[in-house]
């Protein structure tokens, strides 16, 4: 296996592959290709790449559900040890019915789901909780719930900001819609609790905000850029990696991690920057849809027979967009065969 980055950190948010003879549509229990979403993991780890797993790249809160999501993280565990692979999953609250829910039932719910990945043998990342963002009052209601699940962590964990064009239902987490002050609560939140906060990862697609945030954090505690838009020049400046789109251009990432252990500031550039546009067309508008296009480029790539989805999500993106993804795909050098990619692309288009 490829040597892992020892001055960066760079994180693949991992898709699940869907078993394409499985009843998968939408609001049905997910009903996954365990082999292969399981090799494609040992394709990122390959590369030399840790793996985000059990994240809203894998469809959290939309189509993969709790059960599934446990075996996910149960499989994942065991392959990472397997190969001494990267791994971090993600623990939440998304087995509550939707809705606000009383605080102490909030915290129960993330203790249930931190102990799955704790045993899984995986880091942690706190994933930003919808219940959380339905039900508190305000910052203090944040710092209570942090503070108690982070006393009690075994090892320090990833937390986790995702901005509302990710997920509509997480706006004003932290306590605040203004921005400026839910970073300062968050901020007070690691703060207080460094010693048990590995970083954080952000993906508010602000890179300004980003940096400002980075420059307060604590010494020893990292900023993990989830900003599909402009990680090369983020990751260049200070940040470490936790990105959808590593899943897509797991390659280019793997040879820019290379390049940048290096010291060669140039080439990591000369190989990310072509796949900006990429990224920029996969996660546009909606945002919270880039899956599509993350599951779409996979299949694209041969790492799956179908081009299939938990949740019927394959049908989130139009025709035309998918045109133009391997449009670009094909102009930034991230299709494996093109042969095989417009094979399957013309298979899709024809009537």
């Amino acid at each position: 296996m490829s040597r892992p980055a020892e001055s960066k950190t760079f994180y693949a948010a991992a898709h699940v592959v869907a078993d394409p003879d499985g009843d998968n549509g939408e609001g049905r229990p997910a009903v996954v290709d365990w082999d292969a979403t399981m090799a494609f993991r040992h394709h990122l780890w390959s590369l030399g790449l840790g793996i985000a797993d059990a994240m809203d790249t894998a469809q959290r809160g939309m189509g993969l559900d709790w059960s599934a999501t446990q075996e996910l993280i149960r499989r994942s565990g065991a392959e990472a040890q397997s190969v001494g692979g990267l791994l971090a999953c993600g623990a939440g609250t998304d087995h509550l019915a939707p809705g606000a829910h009383p605080l102490d039932a909030i915290e129960a719910a993330y203790r249930e789901q931190l102990a799955v990945v704790q045993n899984a043998g995986a880091r942690v990342i706190l994933m930003a909780s919808r219940a959380l963002a339905a039900g508190a009052q305000g910052p203090a209601d944040y710092a209570r719930i942090y503070g108690r699940l982070l006393t009690d962590v075994d090892q320090p964990v990833i937390l986790h900001w995702l901005g509302d064009m990710f997920d509509p239902a997480l706006a004003g987490y932290w306590g605040d819609k203004d921005l400026d002050k839910a970073a300062d609560a968050v901020l007070e939140i690691i703060h207080h609790n460094a010693a048990k906060v590995d970083g954080i990862k952000v993906s508010l697609l602000d890179a300004d905000r980003e940096i400002a945030l980075r420059a307060k954090l604590p010494a020893g505690v990292r900023l993990y850029t989830g900003d599909d838009f402009n990680y090369p020049s983020l990751i260049e400046s200070g940040s470490h990696a936790l990105l959808g789109i590593f899943d897509a251009i797991a390659v280019p990432a793997a040879a820019a991690r290379t390049a940048l252990d290096a010291g060669d500031t140039a080439k990591f550039r000369e190989i990310l920057d072509p796949t900006v546009p990429l990224a920029r067309h996969i996660f546009a508008t909606p945002t919270y849809h880039y899956k599509t296009g993350i599951v779409f480029l996979a299949w694209l790539n041969g790492h799956q027979d179908e081009f299939r989805m938990v949740g019927g999500q394959e049908r989130s993106r139009s025709l035309e967009h998918l045109i133009e993804l391997h449009r670009l795909a094909a102009e930034c050098g991230v299709l494996s065969d093109p042969d095989l990619a417009a094979a399957r692309l013309a298979s899709l288009v024809a009537p």
